[in-house]
């Protein structure tokens, strides 16, 4: 699977306290990363994920590249809702971010999600698209919340100007009763690189015939906690195997090491070592002794 450096960026903007999604847009948003986190590394153990957040008075990044899920889960408990929407900034540092990863080799990719009204013009977030482009930077917005706005057509135009490949995807997803996660799973976003997923909604394509063409037989665009919850049993029986083949290696290493060094406590007698002791061979001087006087 693809090697990736990811930087996600939520909205903790004041829109983030509408309950329109369940529960809240920004505890959506915390669900979500989640969901991207694992499949991140899953895919790739070698992929990373970092975190920031473009509301308040400016982006902060949380938490660095890292491949540590507590990093991710103690910077989204640190967040607070405040302030506006600051897309093109928060986009810019991510960039930034990832020009900093460690591996090189790790494709560059940034998540965004957008909740509340985005403030720049068309024309602004084309020009930094082209940039991100040139750098080589793939970017996936997450357009809920706001989607009758001008928001859609605006992020649509992004990545029109940054796509190179296909490599950039646009998921709308509407308010409702499901999960914001549930949806996710089903966009290109997570799922583009199976062939799952319509790159223009947050709802999916149709589904092919063939189930073969899905991960497990399961079209998650059709049952997609049942296509979560798969691919979540299959990942823990391969952690649980890996530990078991793990703790086996340990074990026989053990027991090579513990042989080796009883081994190497037992000296070998000398060619020169009598095979009598002078103790022996006195008390076998004095039971013939013995034995003579007793005749």
């Amino acid at each position: 699977m693809v090697l990736e450096a990811t930087m996600i960026i939520i909205d903790n903007s004041e829109s983030a306290r509408n309950g329109d999604y369940t529960p809240t847009r920004f505890e959506a948003q915390a669900d979500a990363v989640n969901l991207i986190f694992s499949a991140k590394t899953q895919a790739n153990a070698e992929s990373s994920v970092g975190l920031m957040t473009m509301g308040g008075k400016g982006p902060e990044v949380l938490v660095t590249l890292t491949t540590d899920f507590g990093k991710i889960l103690s910077g989204l408990h640190e967040t607070k809702i405040k302030g506006e929407l600051h897309l093109t900034t928060g986009i810019q540092v991510a960039g930034l971010a990832l020009k900093h990863r460690q591996n090189r080799l790790q494709r560059q990719r940034i998540i965004c999600f957008v909740g509340s009204p985005i403030q720049e013009d068309e024309k602004t977030l084309v020009k930094l698209a082209k940039k991100m482009k040139k750098n080589n930077i793939a970017i996936d917005f997450i357009n809920f919340g706001e989607i009758d706005s001008d928001n859609t057509s605006k992020l649509q135009a992004f990545v029109d100007a940054i796509n190179a490949s296909d490599n950039s995807h646009l998921a709308t997803i509407p308010p409702g009763p499901h999960l914001l996660s549930d949806l996710l799973i089903t966009t290109p976003i997570l799922s583009g690189e199976n062939g799952v997923g319509n790159g223009g909604s947050g709802a999916g394509g149709e589904a092919p015939g063939d189930l073969g063409a899905f991960e497990f037989g399961v079209d998650p665009s059709v049952d997609p906690e049942l296509a979560l919850a798969l691919r979540m049993s299959m990942e823990e029986e391969k952690a649980r195997v890996e530990r078991e083949q793990k703790a086996k290696e340990e074990k026989e290493a053990k027991e090579r090491a513990e042989a080796a060094k009883a081994l190497g406590s037992v000296k070998e007698e000398d060619e020169s070592t009598p095979l009598l002791k002078e103790e022996d061979k006195a008390e076998s001087s004095r039971k013939d002794d013995d034995k003579m006087d007793t005749n």
